[in-house]
């Protein structure tokens, strides 16, 4: 009877064993399985630490991640390879017929500025190898002052159509510029309608006046609240008195994509990459000016985070059509021009024609004095009859001194 006693408790135990192998090897397939699928779909292992952040973020950005096309020239021997840290990192975004524009503010940026630069295009496809064969038809002394790269325009897969019709084809397209371009710390994104009137480096170095809790710049969108767009006709919240204008926008990347920005939806902070589908469907019938109000929503949220420069950096037809109202500029001249509402291709503001066609129709290696600036002064004479042609003076004070910085600089190297 003992016998047979051991016998049935050694066979439970066997039995109990045995299936808690086999549940034990089930989970493990199961447990294998979801981690395949999850890596799959670009969410590491969920053992990891990062596991929990990383699933939080993906919502939205569905088609932004290896969609980038790689058209980057390395140089050797440049002036770029050898001082890379000293780079400036410039940024814009052209679709439809603004590649000339854009061609005419690279070349201001190029012209003026005695550090390295890197360019980020982010053009339609048609337009690449037009970018590709313009900057490359530069000439070669030229050409060492600058790398690029052209990007595809992209946007998250599930509302393509709802952010590229956002204000003008592929404007909002900088608002993932922080989460395209992961590797780069720190951006000056321009819109193509920018001429710099002296050298890049000049606004970059803006970033060292930062305070920690800055994490972008832009300068206000008016000066003079009599005339603000914002504070008289928005049906939105938006930073200040009287807003801000987002087409010269410099940013730290890195602070921007680890902050939790406050809002008016959730109790909560949100990242740059959770808040920015959930603004546009709570106001998108209340926008005017697209990524930019979106813009204006978000800092007037976060007012600490945004670090706001003068006027002269960011030079507008607003600024001088109602009568000069940019006293910075009046002091000190016009840093960039900004020539929004196709200023620089009617004859609504002549003086501003003036400046783009000047950059525009200078050979690279002429004098720059004899062969840019003073044909541009003769032209802007022929402004003064206009509210902004009595301060073209402004447009060519910065000019001048960058010019002769520029031809100095080039003396010495020889």
């Amino acid at each position: 009877m003992r016998c047979y006693l051991k016998a049935f408790l050694l066979c439970m135990v066997f039995t109990f064993f045995s299936l808690l192998y086999v549940f034990n090897q089930l989970a493990s397939t199961l447990e294998d399985r979801d981690d395949r699928n999850l890596k799959e779909q670009g969410i590491p292992d969920r053992r990891s630490h990062d596991y929990g952040h990383l699933l939080r973020k993906r919502p939205g950005l569905t088609g932004l991640q290896d969609r980038v096309e790689e058209l980057d020239r390395e140089r050797s021997g440049s002036a770029v390879e050898e001082h890379s840290d000293e780079r400036s990192h410039l940024a814009v975004v052209a679709c439809g017929p603004r590649l000339e524009e854009t061609l005419t503010m690279l070349k201001s940026a190029v012209l003026l500025s005695k550090k390295p630069l890197h360019f980020y295009i982010f053009a339609e496809d048609d337009l690449h190898d037009r970018f590709r064969n313009a900057l490359d038809s530069w000439p070669r002394t030229v050409q060492t002052k600058f790398n690029f790269t052209i990007y595809p325009i992209t946007f998250p897969k599930e509302n393509v159509k709802e952010w590229k019709k956002l204000f003008k084809p592929c404007a909002s397209q900088r608002l993932f510029l922080p989460l395209i371009l992961k590797e780069v710390d720190s951006l000056l994104y321009v819109d193509t309608d920018i001429i710099f009137l002296q050298p890049v480096e000049d606004i970059w170095a803006l970033l060292s006046h930062f305070k920690s809790s800055h994490l972008a710049a832009m300068a206000p969108e008016h000066e003079e609240p009599r005339i603000g767009w914002y504070n008289r006709f928005a049906r939105h919240p938006y930073y200040g008195k009287t807003g801000i204008n987002s087409g010269v926008m410099l940013m730290n990347m890195t602070r921007l994509r680890e902050k939790s920005f406050k809002n008016d939806m959730t109790i909560v902070g949100l990242k740059w990459e959770e808040i920015l589908m959930p603004l546009l469907q709570k106001y998108k019938l209340n926008i005017t000016w697209g990524d930019q109000d979106l813009l204006n929503i978000i800092f007037h949220y976060n007012p600490e985070s945004l670090y706001v420069f003068p006027c002269q950096w960011n030079y507008r037809p607003d600024h001088c059509i109602y009568g000069s109202n940019c006293q910075q500029a009046d002091q000190e001249g016009v840093f960039i021009l900004h020539g929004n509402r196709g200023v620089y291709h009617d004859d609504k503001q002549p003086a501003f024609r003036a400046v783009y066609e000047a950059i525009q129709k200078y050979t690279f290696g002429e004098d720059m004095e004899t062969s840019l600036l003073q044909p541009l002064e003769a032209s802007l004479q022929a402004t003064t009859n206009t509210y902004c042609g009595r301060a073209s003076h402004l447009f060519t004070k910065k000019l001048k001194q960058s010019i002769m910085s520029v031809q100095q600089d080039a003396a010495q190297r020889r």
